[in-house]
This record gives structure tokens, C-alpha cells and sequence, in this order.
């Protein structure tokens, strides 16, 4: 009978100690992430004097690698950007598909492809990684002021560059970075994107991204606009801690941000968008890939996070499950511990959507979310562990910095 009541009384404490932790959880998440007037970019008037923008060249630095359902999109946007002084070159990494001859369709018919290079790489030299390489080989032909790096899966409003260029130099900045806007058809983007971005802010809160007195540095692979002296001053991808990484933006931030140079890394506010993936398997294998090498912490706080995703995302939908007298629990007991966490994790996840573009009612999907990246984490944490390595782009990386 005393241990019966025992267990009725721990019960009862897991309960409440349940609910003041995601309650915390979910309010402290919350006002860290909360993003400042200062940290969105005001896209400029299309009808600002030219002037008004310094007339810095910009060399636009593509890598591309199988990419046909994107690349033409991605190009033509880059191609008729309203500013003047600036050059697209579209790195081929070896690709299998129609991506080159869609890029030499581009180069013959678009009304600025003067402003298009186009430059195919065979093989990838060993000890790099993909991208790094094809951004790396895209510097070497680089004539701009600025590099901008950006992915293929992009799309770019005509004033994103002007607007990105002029917030740049009235910052005096050295390295700056917009997020993009989500595409979200599927409704596997919706369910999941907003758990992902919740993560990454969780491990990479802006405003310490942002403090340069914070260590922790990060940048969105989407849009990197960074002075070429600085680049080149650093080494870059040509480096040999960073050939091989997986994570380029983030190591790029804080290579940049820890030799001492400014960095800020802002909201885009639409002139950028992104359509990541096309498929459950690609949204799976993308952040797969990333889940364990991106986090902070080690291996410890990875075990931590595979504990405490599903306590803050599935648990508090069980927890009406646990209203029963034989332990101890009355209905109503449950329901109240389920209102209150709900009341916070609801109107923080409906934000969230907001921000992504998800709708609203999503936030029903929030435990289904974690359950599939808690196991995509898991499994990203396991190959790593046993050396199984990471897969991308139809390629194998077999040890912890990705080196193939």
C-alpha cells in the first residue's frame, strides 16, 4: 500500500514538474527568439535613386549540383536584379542531370546573360566536400567588391540585392546574412519546418548571433553577402578545417565572427525565398544531415535533446492519458496540467507558423513534428557515432567534419 502511494505521489510530481517545465521551456524559447525591429531588412523603394546604393561590384557565387527543378528560377531572379554592377557565376558540380544544358539555354536566350558565367567542375578533388569546393572554385573567378553565396533552391526579389548591399555598408559590416522566406506546399513542410526552425533558434539565438561579444555565430547558407578582402584574408573554403565541413554557412560565420570581423545575420523579409525540399525522403536526408553536426553542446547535449524533444512535443498531448484515481490523478487534475501547457505551446507554435507561412491550425501537428525529427536526430547521432557517415547529393562523407 505505501509504495502504491508512493508511486502516486512521484507520479503527481512528474506531473507538475512537467508542466513549469515547458511552461518555462516554451516562455524562455520565446523571449530569446523574439526577433527586434533591427533584425529584418527593409527592402528598398524599386524606385530609389541608384545612387542612394554605393556602386560596389558583387560577384554572385552559385554552386549547383543536379539541380534542373530549380536552377532556371533560381538564375533568370539572380539575372535581373535592379543593380548595375554586379556578375552571376553559376558553379556546376558535376551534375548528372539537365542542369547544364538549361544553364546554356539560359546563356543563350536570357536578355542579361552577359552578366551569366558559367563554370563546370568533373570531379571533386579528395579531401573537400561539395559545396565548399564549388564555392571555393567560384571565388577564383571573382572579380567583385563583394561575394555573394546562395543556393540553387533560392529565388531573388529584383530589389533583394540593392536592399541586402545598402544595409551592408551603412552597417560597416563585414559578413551579412539574410534567412529566406519557406516555400511550404507539402504538408510535410508545414508539419516540420517550423520544429526544425525552432531547433536552429533554440541552439542559435539571433540576438546572440548578432552581440559580437557572444561566441555563437551562424549564417543562412541562402543568402551570404561577404567582403572579398575578408574572404580571401581568411582563407575561406581553402582553408583545411573548412574544405571538408558540411555546415558552410555556419562555419563561414564563425570563422568570420571569431578572427574579430562584424556579422549579422537578419530576418530577409521576402526578398529571398526558399523551397528546400520536394519530398518526405529529401526533407528526412536534408536535416539528417545537419541534425548532429549542427549542434552545440556534444554528444551529452544531443542525448539531452533526444529526451527533452519529445517531452515538450509529444508529452504534453498525453498528458489526459494520465487522469486516472488508481494513480493517483483525477480527469480534471490532467485536463488542467493539459490546458496549461497547451496555453503556451499552442499560441508560441501559431507564431512560429506565422513567421514560416504554415497555417495557423498546424500547430496541431507540432507533436507529430518532433516525433519524426527526434528520430531523425537519432539516426543522424547514430551514423556518426558508428561511422557510417552522411549522404548527400549522391555523395558519402565518412567522418565526424565530413570529409570524403
Amino acid at each position: 500500500m505505501h509504495k502504491y502511494l508512493w508511486w502516486q505521489r512521484l507520479l503527481r510530481f512528474f506531473l507538475w514538474s512537467h508542466v513549469i517545465g515547458v511552461i518555462g521551456f516554451y516562455l524562455g524559447l520565446w523571449l530569446r527568439t523574439l526577433p527586434s525591429k533591427e533584425d529584418r531588412v527593409k527592402p528598398l523603394d524599386p524606385d530609389t535613386s541608384p545612387g542612394a546604393v554605393p556602386i560596389a561590384r558583387v560577384s554572385i557565387i552559385l554552386p549547383a549540383r543536379d539541380e534542373e527543378l530549380n536552377i532556371r528560377r533560381c538564375v533568370e531572379s539572380l539575372l535581373e536584379q535592379d543593380y548595375d554592377n554586379y556578375e552571376v557565376i553559376v558553379v556546376d558540380d558535376c551534375s548528372t542531370d539537365a542542369t547544364a544544358s538549361i544553364l546554356a539555354d539560359i546563356g543563350a536566350r536570357h536578355p542579361h546573360r552577359q552578366r551569366l558565367k558559367v563554370l563546370h567542375l568533373h570531379e571533386l578533388p579528395p579531401g573537400w566536400a561539395g559545396k565548399p569546393h564549388a564555392i571555393h572554385s567560384g571565388t577564383q573567378e571573382a572579380s567583385g567588391d563583394w561575394l555573394l553565396f546562395t543556393d540553387a533552391d533560392t529565388w531573388h526579389a529584383p530589389v533583394a540585392l540593392r536592399s541586402a548591399l545598402a544595409h551592408a555598408q551603412a552597417e560597416q559590416l563585414d559578413l551579412f546574412s539574410m534567412s529566406a522566406a519557406q516555400e511550404l506546399p507539402l504538408f510535410w513542410d508545414k508539419t516540420l519546418i517550423p520544429v526544425a526552425l525552432m531547433g536552429i533558434s533554440m541552439l542559435y539565438p539571433p540576438r546572440q548571433v548578432n552581440d559580437p561579444t557572444s561566441p555563437v555565430a551562424i549564417a543562412g547558407g541562402q543568402y551570404i553577402l561577404i567582403k572579398h578582402e575578408v574572404y580571401d584574408t581568411l582563407g575561406g573554403y581553402a582553408r583545411p578545417e573548412m574544405r571538408a565541413t558540411l555546415l558552410d554557412d555556419r562555419d563561414l560565420a564563425y570563422l568570420v565572427k571569431h578572427q574579430g570581423f562584424r556579422l549579422r545575420f537578419v530576418d530577409g523579409g521576402g526578398l529571398v525565398t526558399v523551397r528546400m525540399y520536394r519530398n518526405f525522403d529529401e526533407i528526412w536526408r536534408g536535416w539528417r544531415k545537419n541534425a548532429y553536426l549542427g549542434n552545440r553542446g556534444g554528444l551529452l547535449f544531443v542525448l539531452l535533446q533526444l529526451i527533452g524533444l519529445p517531452m515538450i512535443t509529444i508529452v504534453p498531448f498525453l498528458l489526459p492519458l494520465l487522469g486516472r484515481r488508481k494513480w493517483g490523478i483525477r480527469p480534471r487534475e490532467a485536463a488542467t496540467a493539459t490546458a496549461l501547457e497547451l496555453a503556451i505551446l499552442f499560441p508560441y507554435r501559431i507564431w512560429l507558423n506565422r513567421q514560416t507561412g504554415a497555417p495557423w491550425y498546424y500547430a496541431l501537428t507540432h507533436w507529430l513534428g518532433g516525433a519524426i525529427f527526434t528520430g531523425i536526430l537519432g539516426q543522424s547521432t547514430w551514423r556518426i557515432l558508428t561511422r557510417t557517415g552522411v549522404d548527400w547529393r549522391g555523395r558519402e562523407y565518412h567522418n565526424d567534419n565530413g570529409q570524403k
